[in-house]
């Protein structure tokens, strides 16, 4: 036996990069998963207090309600929340039914435009809000 060798330790296992199980609803874009905050990666649902927020709240519950929903972890954070693109038993992913649904916009800064051919043809004026947020010009309108 060898003194002074030092063993170099084991490496870390890999960060869970997938998600599985029943979820709670926060918003049109929120999830929670054991405990774990999710926003549902490349998209723009309307917060709570604007306009059709609750709507699209209520639309992704109706989604969910009774599923396990799989969540498959991005490396960005948002805000205080996970990223993840997050798909229903049957391989439906959220973010595209939320789009469908006319609840939510893509957001091609992090979607690549993904998403942006779901999009009903009215969805950008509808959310105006999350439009604007989109541009990055939030500030100046609540300014207003």
């Amino acid at each position: 036996m060898r003194t002074g060798v030092v063993w170099p330790a084991p490496p870390a296992p890999p960060p869970q990069t997938e998600l599985r199980g029943p979820c709670w609803v926060i918003d049109g874009d929120t999830i929670i998963i054991d405990k774990i905050r999710i926003r549902i990666a490349g998209i723009d649902a309307p917060e709570l207090e604007h306009p059709f927020g609750k709507q699209s709240k209520w639309a992704l519950v109706k989604l969910c309600k009774g599923q396990v929903v799989t969540a498959r972890i991005k490396p960005e954070l948002s805000y205080d929340r996970m990223v993840a693109e997050c798909f229903l038993p049957d391989g439906r992913d959220l973010g595209a039914e939320m789009v469908r649904a006319g609840m939510a916009l893509d957001w091609p800064k992090f979607s690549g435009g993904k998403y942006r051919h779901l999009e009903l043809a009215d969805a950008r004026k509808k959310f105006w809000r999350a439009a604007v947020r989109q541009r990055g010009m939030m500030g100046a309108v609540e300014k207003l």
